[in-house]
């Protein structure tokens, strides 16, 4: 049987939906429902006998069995509780949204009607973090008790602040729609949710660039360059720049894990650096991509000491080092069959709240919160594989 798809939103992320040609999915997407004048003449031309509407209720008129949610991170909440009370399977590109409420709206309404709710955390498919939690998994650390991420995301001024991005109203903060992603791998990395979070960060560079303009019907690809350098050159960004460009956070997870987090939009590099570390050990990745390594020590050393073991990490085809492909393809078996999923909607409403109330620690004294859990039944829902 081939799945029928539809899309709500086809801008920058919604080329994730050619991965649905793959061989084994058997899906085919018969619908777009998209608002933009672009947007609808690019999902024309990608899929010439695909419906293209404006209308997001002649979209779920149809009979789908999917849909798959690209629109801008502040609507993702309303379009995933139509669909899911539509009754068709979810798809909803991270972060799942960009308040607690919305978070917890989307997963009570997914027991609600019991349509299956999935969330594109690809990088719980990534192989560099693949490759570390198989490392945890086999004991090869021991117990896990740290975890520290450094993202240095080289492209941000290109990414973030020339769009909506840039503007808090649509994105809360940069912690919740960029660190969405490396919340949810250390959470599945450490083996539990934060409970607290404390948090500082400011916008230090691409506040203070004057030169600001309107870039509505553009997208990320009309001015990236890795010729826009250095970050205080830039021109032409978004007319309303409230997030900060650098933050950092510490957290105490549920099951006594300490971790933190530090985010920077101006660096010369762009790639996440991981260190876990456990009671027999520590790892850490040097690069994130295809043929870079992971290092291991598990001796004892009198000083600096290369790793006792290093292992490549590995390819595959598609973006994000395969990891699309993969995710993809684990949608496309979770409409079919259910059951669980390497991505989780319980820990992407997790990355959330973590977001959301790191955000309000640093716009505020920088003093702890508290994240609140889940109720214990919705938490247990997900974790039967979606089944009453």
């Amino acid at each position: 049987m081939t799945l029928r798809i539809g899309l709500i939103g086809y801008g920058q992320r919604a080329r994730l939906a050619r991965e649905l040609e793959r061989d084994g999915n058997a899906a085919a997407v018969v619908a777009v429902c998209e608002v933009s004048e672009r947007g609808a003449a690019d999902a024309r031309a990608a899929y010439p006998d695909a419906l293209v509407t404006a209308e997001l209720d002649e979209l779920l008129a149809l009979d789908l069995d999917a849909v798959m949610i690209f629109t801008p991170d502040d609507l993702h909440a309303a379009p995933a509780t139509a669909a899911l009370e539509a009754g068709a399977a979810v798809f909803v590109e991270k972060p799942l949204a960009v308040t607690v409420a919305d978070a917890d709206r989307v997963l009570e309404t997914a027991r609600r009607t019991g349509s299956r709710l999935y969330i594109g955390h690809n990088m719980r498919h990534m192989p560099v973090i693949t490759l570390m939690k198989q490392l945890i998994d086999d004991g090869r650390i021991g117990d896990v008790k740290a975890v520290w991420c450094r993202h240095f995301v080289g492209h941000g001024g290109d990414y973030y602040f020339r769009d909506w991005h840039a503007d808090r109203r649509r994105t809360t903060s940069l912690l919740l729609q960029k660190g969405a992603h490396d919340l949810d791998v250390i959470h599945w990395l450490a083996g539990g949710y934060t409970r607290s979070v404390a948090a500082m960060g400011d916008n230090v560079l691409y506040g203070a660039i004057a030169d600001r303009r309107d870039r509505s019907g553009e997208r990320m690809g009309d001015w990236f360059s890795l010729d826009n350098w250095p970050p205080a050159s830039l021109t032409g960004l978004n007319p309303v720049i409230d997030v900060e460009d650098i933050s950092q956070l510490n957290l105490r997870l549920d099951n006594g894990v300490l971790a933190s987090y530090e985010q920077c939009h101006f660096t010369p590099d762009y790639w996440r650096n991981y260190t876990i570390i456990g009671t027999e050990g520590r790892i850490e990745n040097f690069g994130d991509g295809a043929g870079e390594r992971v290092g291991l020590w598990n001796r004892r050393h009198r000083g600096w000491a290369e790793p006792d073991e290093s292992f490549e990490i590995p390819d595959a085809e598609g973006g994000h080092g395969g990891a699309d492909a993969l995710l993809v393809a684990e949608f496309c078996r979770f409409v079919r069959e259910g059951g669980r999923t390497q991505t989780s909607p319980v820990a992407a409403r997790e990355a959330v709240a973590t977001g959301v109330l790191a955000t309000e620690s640093l716009r505020a004294d920088g003093s702890a919160r508290a994240v609140p859990a889940l109720d214990a039944e919705l938490v247990a829902y997900f974790e039967r594989g979606q089944t009453a």
